[in-house]
């Protein structure tokens, strides 16, 4: 009788542990970056060609935005981007292709509260401040934009284009 309970509790626990590596998985598609559509991570220790300060903020017409909204880059060019959230409830920066922004919008839809580790975009809390350095290596039609649940239709996006 031991020995039949010991094998029944270790089917369960082999069970278990199955069930578990088969949800398991590298994270939701666009988290865990390799390479990036509008560009690459660059380096603080080479020169930076411009800070660009971008400021997150709700109006009191209940819009939400980002100043700037469009912003111009010579492709090549490194970019230090200073982020401030002035605003009353968090905001993030995810700098990407329409497209992917697109994808990602969908995925925080599903999981408002998702962490990011990502070289293109931080989260900000309130009074929250950041800095991202982006070198464009890409020319084209680009966007940085807040994907938490609303945002994006609120009006928090811009344009950056790099030629």
């Amino acid at each position: 009788m031991i020995t039949r309970t010991l094998t029944l509790a270790s089917a369960l626990s082999a069970l278990a542990l199955s069930s578990t590596l088969a949800f398991a998985g590298p994270g939701e598609a666009g988290h865990s970056h390799k390479s990036f559509a509008a560009g690459e991570p660059g380096d603080p220790k080479k020169p930076i060609a411009r800070t660009i300060e971008v400021t997150m903020k709700e109006t009191e017409d209940a819009k939400m935005l980002f100043e700037p909204d469009r912003v111009e880059i010579k492709r090549g060019e490194q970019v230090k981007f200073v982020l401030k959230n002035t605003g009353k409830v968090d905001h993030e920066f995810m700098l990407d292709s329409v497209q992917n922004n697109a994808k990602h919008k969908v995925a925080m839809e599903q999981n408002p509260d998702m962490e990011h580790d990502d070289p293109n975009g931080r989260r900000l809390a309130p009074a929250g401040m950041s800095e991202i350095v982006w070198r464009f290596t890409k020319a084209g039609t680009f966007e940085y934009a807040c994907l938490i649940p609303g945002h994006y239709e609120s009006g928090m996006k811009a344009t950056v284009v790099v030629k």
